[in-house]
């Protein structure tokens, strides 16, 4: 963890603005009011230093441009406290109820969860329950994008908040597959994984 002074400093903001966001250097330097000659200048000493990574993405008819996003490593500059405390009570719960004791703690959550989000957008169509998806996700600290594909869709994940308790209890990463399971419609596969060293969480979606 960084300390209060580094996150005063251009650099320390910008990681601070990425974080379950993403947002292209022109958007981070009208925000912190400086050129955005200064912030691509901070942007590839971050990328350098394995901090940030850029997508280049089109916004509607518009020129390509790079969108910047945090890498799990960048989670290491934020407050970690909570993972080590969530590590212990699983721990116990591990030596208490065994995995399916673990198994079951993520289960309820993931169920309550999908329950809560498909009160908010399971009337809705498809595309706007993946766009609600989307948001739960970007609260929780997320950054996180979808796009449609053949008449799917795919979920991206770009960074996980959770990746020191995921390292250590795998069964926390259920949670994002009931929620999906329960709330978009279609086959769901996961192709890629920041827990295996993929460099997102890719979920496909195929519409039925």
């Amino acid at each position: 963890m960084q300390s209060d002074r580094f996150f005063e400093s251009t650099r320390g903001k910008i990681l601070a603005a990425l974080r379950g966001s993403r947002g292209t250097a022109f958007e981070l330097a009208e925000r912190f009011g400086v050129s955005a000659n200064a912030v691509r200048q901070q942007l590839l000493i971050l990328e350098r230093d394995g901090l940030v990574d850029g997508h280049s993405v089109r916004r509607g008819k518009t020129k390509p441009t790079i969108e910047y996003t945090l890498t799990v490593k960048a989670e290491e500059y934020f407050p970690q406290h909570y993972d080590r405390m969530l590590n212990a009570v699983l721990r116990e719960i591990r030596a208490a109820g065994g995995e399916p004791a673990v198994r079951a703690v993520f289960d309820a959550i993931g169920k309550r969860s999908a329950t809560k989000l498909r009160d908010k957008v399971g009337t809705l169509e498809p595309d706007e329950r993946v766009a609600g998806l989307a948001a739960v996700l970007r609260e929780r600290g997320v950054a996180v994008d979808y796009n449609l594909v053949d008449g799917g869709y795919v979920l991206h994940e770009h960074n996980c908040p959770y990746s020191k308790t995921v390292a250590e209890n795998p069964e926390l990463c259920s949670v994002i597959h009931t929620m999906i399971d329960e709330v978009l419609p279609g086959d769901t596969r996961q192709v890629e994984s920041l827990a295996t060293g993929g460099t997102e969480c890719r979920f496909e979606i195929k519409a039925t």
